[in-house]
């Protein structure tokens, strides 16, 4: 992959060129890891580095300043915008669990981010990057959320990042929680709330992770087993129905 940076200035460039090769190391680990074991074959051409600024109001309208497309990844490398971002999610809501977390992370956190957009590039996924299909893009971002944690964060760290989404889920499921998680990318990326977005990130990240370790014995191959068979059934069903996960869903 082609390293390329795109910054309004040189200050820019060398307050993140050490984070981001410390990324670009590790995610050469990664990438090993996707291709042995979870069907990586054809990687993005680039990852462009930039500013959230740039990312998010030139690159794209996301107020996410991570993300990819068939050829390259986008991502910001700075921590610091990144911890300010994560507190947003809160909505001015004081919580110091929360709160205390968010700006205690470091850049192994902000790593699976990055981890996240190559994880997408699995050809385990069935739809491609300019199918119109939605109807199971919350397995899709779900399974890149719990790869990217469970692969490269130490057990502690993935504990504590669960249970702080699903804090942030029992928050927000008044306000955001009130559609299918089947409608992720319709109800999603409409609207320009931030945390109305990440919402179904959460969800996302929680079912895949009671999917694989309650009810596939932390079989993460079988769980893309059923999801292969629901497609090649026509699926004719939403796949959280294929799943079984109304009563999961309902407790979240």
């Amino acid at each position: 992959m082609k390293q390329i940076f795109a910054y309004e200035n040189i200050e820019q460039y060398q307050n993140n060129i050490q984070p981001t090769q410390y990324f670009i190391e590790k995610l050469e680990i990664y990438r090993q890891i996707l291709e042995k074991e979870y069907e990586l074959h054809d990687i993005p051409k680039a990852i462009v580095w930039t500013s959230e600024e740039i990312a998010t109001n030139i690159f794209s309208n996301v107020p996410i300043p991570a993300y990819t497309n068939k050829d390259s990844i986008y991502m910001n490398p700075n921590l610091e915008d990144w911890r300010q971002l994560f507190l947003r999610q809160l909505e001015g809501q004081q919580h110091f669990e929360i709160e205390k977390y968010y700006k205690s992370i470091n850049n192994d956190h902000i790593f699976c981010i990055l981890a996240h957009e190559l994880t997408h590039h699995s050809d385990l996924f069935l739809d491609e990057f300019d199918d119109a299909r939605m109807d199971s893009i919350w397995f899709e971002e779900g399974m890149c959320e719990y790869l990217s944690k469970k692969l490269t964060l130490n057990e502690n760290q993935f504990i504590e990042i669960a249970k702080i989404e699903l804090e942030l889920i029992h928050l927000f499921k008044d306000k955001y929680g009130k559609h299918s998680l089947d409608d992720f990318g319709t109800a999603s990326y409409e609207s320009e709330s931030l945390t109305s977005i990440m919402y179904d990130y959460w969800r996302s990240f929680q079912t895949i992770k009671y999917l694989v370790e309650e009810r596939s014995n932390n079989n993460v191959h079988h769980v893309f087993e059923v999801y292969n068979r629901w497609h090649k059934e026509g699926r004719k069903v939403s796949l959280t129905k294929y799943f079984c996960l109304d009563n999961f869903l309902n407790s979240l």
